[in-house]
């Protein structure tokens, strides 16, 4: 490539004025651009075929994800847990990263090429960074692996065939080893002074209690079944109706997977309950945020920096906090003017959170209209999808009640992505033992965020892209992805939802929501806040539910950081949007602009202001 490029500039250098006209030096620089770019594209091809080879390589890491992406490779496996398999996941960044630079020159790459290749480099980057704060993880608190195992196994280990279930049975096996592995790095860790609130703990026992109880792990014959027994008959009943497999391989099945779950699996639970029971004791019972922690200002710093992909210290990010909040509560109280409310905002945001007539009942039936008010709204907006958006998802849409293992009262409802081939469909969840805690005003905003424009469409025509290298239809940066999830729910006001007054009050309290996130989570792990402090100001912001609000807030102590991303992703997608309307004028396209952020993936957010500002430039080259 280098020699094509070498050749093409000496053309031009060679010929003087007098050798040629000016419509012959027109047609050679015309020809030597269509050079460097063929150049460029293939060179880019061939990186991205480098690239496809090494997330090949990157997948035999963890057959779990293997399984959320629809293939059966290593289906009988569950993940390497332990540091050890951590340091080799390192390792191997770090060779290909050495591999690329050897091997690829980046100023002969396309535009898409340098992106991916910055991408890759940015991996690395973060796996560095993480390393010295790996003790800092709460690992068994709430939704932690005893419960993310379980829902893996029922929800993405697909049985169609002997050898599937086989490889089910199999992994059921590998629970006692995922457990031990993670129990190892969790007591180094509180050795190290490193431990989660204690509610986390109360948290980890009740899940792990909903999960081992019943059959099998039972030895009453009478307890209803457990999860994983209701699931493991089920799977073997689909074999069995499909004259897959006859009744005695069935009944063999059967017992295996009764033997594995009531022995060893069970001890694996009941040696991380009794670890959980000893080691609450040591908790602080008041909950602190992670500035308490050994090396805790720069585990947050790096939390902060890993979850917005920006430069923003915590106090930056706590004043733009209360900016937003300031600016939203005007935008309520206007709303709360037009539907005839006396009382000051704090009045309405009580009247909203207790009002009968904004709340479903906790029935099946009330549970089931919550539903289907949630499919009407997505089915409307969807229809409108073609207004504003080139690129639309194939993959199908779900709405569903979490699994009574794993759902709690008032915990947020939550996307879970389907398969890049669309044989899994998206799945948005809701936790809805307390219909209290979900309230109908903000159905629709939620519905939004999680859906249609939101993360179902966002992550779906990501894994269907087919122009750029596979590892970027599965690139994760959690300020991109939440942060279009927000301005999905600002974009769906422009596209017509929200015509209830009392639901565009929702989507300002959706807003608000993540505003206050800024204020909270740097309170909690920057100012020392306590955790009455933290849900003090979201009530006193925000019509929330009370139970939603604590829950909420827990989420922030055990998870530092992730609560930012949301706000701070919104503002830069709002922010791109206006300067390259500002800059394009009538030329400016909405399709093209959200086809534009959409097409390349969940880029850091550096990026992707990157990406749009080159879209921009092109346009106006392309308009004069």
């Amino acid at each position: 490539m280098r020699l094509i490029f070498s050749i093409l500039i000496l053309l031009v250098t060679s010929c003087s004025p007098s050798e040629t006209n000016d419509n012959q030096v027109a047609s050679q620089e015309s020809a030597i651009t269509s050079a460097v770019i063929d150049s460029a594209d293939v060179e880019t091809e061939r990186m991205n075929s480098f690239f496809d080879e090494l997330f090949e390589q990157q997948l035999d890491f963890s057959p779990q994800f293997k399984t959320r992406l629809g293939d059966k490779t290593d289906y009988g496996r569950l993940d390497d847990y332990s540091e050890a398999g951590m340091d080799k996941i390192l390792e191997f960044r770090r060779e290909s990263v050495a591999r690329l630079q050897a091997d690829f020159s980046y100023e002969l790459l396309s535009e898409d090429g340098k992106l991916s290749y910055d991408m890759w480099i940015y991996s690395l980057q973060r796996a560095e960074q993480a390393v010295p704060f790996r003790k800092h993880q709460y690992i068994f608190g709430r939704g932690g692996p005893h419960a993310s195992i379980p829902n893996f196994l029922i929800n993405y280990h697909k049985v169609d065939t002997l050898e599937d279930l086989e490889a089910y049975i199999s992994r059921l096996g590998e629970i006692d080893r995922v457990f031990a592995e993670l129990l190892q790095r969790v007591q180094e860790a509180t050795e190290a002074g490193i431990r989660q609130p204690a509610f986390a703990y109360d948290f980890a026992m009740a899940e792990i209690g909903r999960i081992t109880s019943g059959i099998p792990f039972s030895n009453n014959d009478t307890s209803p079944n457990s999860p994983l027994w209701t699931d493991v008959q089920s799977k073997i009943d689909v074999l069995v109706d499909g004259n897959l497999i006859n009744d005695v391989q069935a009944q063999e099945f059967t017992r295996q997977a009764r033997e594995i779950l009531s022995g060893e699996v069970l001890q694996a639970y009941q040696e991380v309950m009794s670890w959980l029971e000893i080691d609450k004791e040591n908790a602080t019972v008041l909950s602190q945020g992670v500035w308490a922690l050994p090396d805790g200002d720069s585990y947050y710093n790096y939390r902060l920096a890993l979850m917005t992909t920006v430069d923003l210290t915590a106090d930056e990010i706590h004043n733009i906090g209360l900016s937003e909040v300031a600016r939203i509560r005007g935008e309520m109280e206007i709303i709360k003017d037009s539907v005839g409310f006396e009382g000051s905002l704090q009045d309405f945001f009580v009247f909203m959170r207790e009002d009968k007539q904004f709340y479903f009942e906790s029935t099946d039936e009330g549970r089931q209209d919550y539903l289907d008010l949630n499919n009407q709204f997505l089915d409307s907006i969807s229809a409108k999808l073609p207004q504003f958006f080139g690129r639309l998802p194939k993959a199908q849409l779900e709405v569903r009640r979490v699994e009574s293992f794993r759902e709690q009262v008032g915990a947020a409802q939550h996307y879970a992505a389907g398969t890049p081939d669309g044989s899994r469909p998206g799945v948005f969840y809701s936790h809805m033992l307390d219909m209290s805690n979900l309230p109908i005003f903000q159905l629709e905003d939620v519905a939004y965020h999680e859906g249609n424009p939101g993360h179902h469409m966002q992550i779906s025509i990501q894994q269907e892209l087919t122009e750029v290298p596979r590892f970027r239809t599965q690139y994760r940066t959690t300020a991109y992805t939440e942060g279009w999830g927000l301005y999905a729910e600002w974009l769906a006001k422009e596209m017509g939802a929200f015509e209830d007054p009392y639901s565009d009050f929702g989507r300002l309290g959706g807003e608000i929501w993540r505003a206050i996130r800024l204020v909270v989570d740097t309170g909690i792990h920057s100012k020392q806040w306590s955790e009455q402090q933290a849900v003090n100001f979201f009530l006193d912001n925000s019509p929330q539910p009370e139970g939603a609000v604590r829950s909420e807030i827990q989420r922030y102590f055990t998870s530092p950081g992730q609560a930012t991303a949301y706000k701070i992703g919104m503002m830069k997608f709002q922010e791109l949007r206006a300067n390259s309307e500002a800059a394009l004028g009538d030329a400016f396209d909405i399709r093209e602009f959200h086809d534009v952020v959409l097409g390349a993936g969940a880029l850091p957010l550096g990026l992707l202001e990157a990406r749009v500002e080159r879209w921009v430039n092109e346009t106006e080259h392309s308009n004069n």
